[in-house]
């Protein structure tokens, strides 16, 4: 079985970065929006509609709050296995490393699998570093 292992630093708190993670399903909106168009849930899965025309059913296996960790699973007639768990992990108070490790078989499909994968830390570090930075707004104009 190959393994892939991503472990990725994020410019955004743990606790925020969790929250995101934890939406199982608004994938589409908190955590890698434009990789992700949509996120349908559907009992204990989500139908996950990439940007690449790919559409895949993700069961959630497991949602430890205290561990902030999320397994999940994806049921595929091209993939034979495919396990992955997602853990956040606190690096001080604004930063934090977000660990991703996917199981997958057939092994031929590890390539393609780890090519999402780095596309998908690329929309997970904008989209969550967007949201650290503070907002401000423009102070109303005095007529």
């Amino acid at each position: 079985m190959a393994s892939i292992h991503k472990d990725i630093s994020l410019e955004a708190p743990a606790s925020a970065v969790w929250d995101a993670v934890a939406d199982f399903g608004a994938l589409h909106t908190r955590l890698v929006p434009g990789f992700v168009l949509d996120t349908k849930l559907d009992g204990e899965a989500r139908i996950v509609s990439f940007a690449n025309g790919t559409t895949v059913r993700e069961l959630l296996v497991d949602c430890d709050e205290t561990r902030r960790r999320l397994v999940y699973a994806v049921i595929s007639e091209r993939i034979t296995q495919h396990s992955a768990s997602v853990q956040v992990i606190a690096d001080g108070e604004a930063k934090c490393r977000l660990v991703w490790t996917v199981d997958v078989l057939p092994h031929a499909i590890a390539p393609y699998i780890d090519g999402q994968m780095e596309q998908a830390a690329l929309a997970m570090r904008k989209a969550l570093a967007e949201r650290a930075q503070p907002r401000t707004h423009a102070a109303p104009s005095v007529v």
